[in-house]
């Protein structure tokens, strides 16, 4: 059964930093663009990043361009998230999805067709 299941998050204060992993069950790397996108509280969901299977090019969306990175975790079959310098609006829950298109260019607006089951960022003092 594919899925994805994430870990990470939690609360960490202004200007720290975190790392969301998100590790793909029945699903091969290979074969699927990864995203991750939030959600804060009264807002629309927003396409944060991606990362290509062929290339591994990252994308990256303006918002969080400055702050994030991602990885990827070859022996835990895992793409990871790596958010700094935090403030209070990157608050949101958290999701990674997998799409079945394999992308060579940017990935932001692809359709995705498997989502984890989302993680909550707070960032407060």
């Amino acid at each position: 059964q594919a899925r994805l299941v994430q870990s990470g998050g939690g609360l960490v204060e202004p200007g720290g930093s975190l790392t969301l992993s998100c590790k793909l069950s029945g699903l091969k790397y290979e074969h699927h663009t990864i995203g991750w996108f939030r959600q804060a509280p009264g807002k629309d969901r927003e396409a944060v990043a991606c990362i290509t299977p062929r290339s591994s090019y990252r994308y990256f969306a303006d918002s969080v361009k400055y702050q994030a990175t991602m990885s990827r975790d070859v022996d835990l079959n895992a793409v990871n998230l790596h958010l700094e310098h935090l403030e209070p609006e990157d608050t949101a829950f958290y999701f990674c999805a997998a799409s079945v298109v394999v992308a060579d260019n940017n990935c932001l607006s692809l359709s995705y067709d498997y989502w984890g089951q989302g993680t909550e960022v707070t960032v407060s003092s």
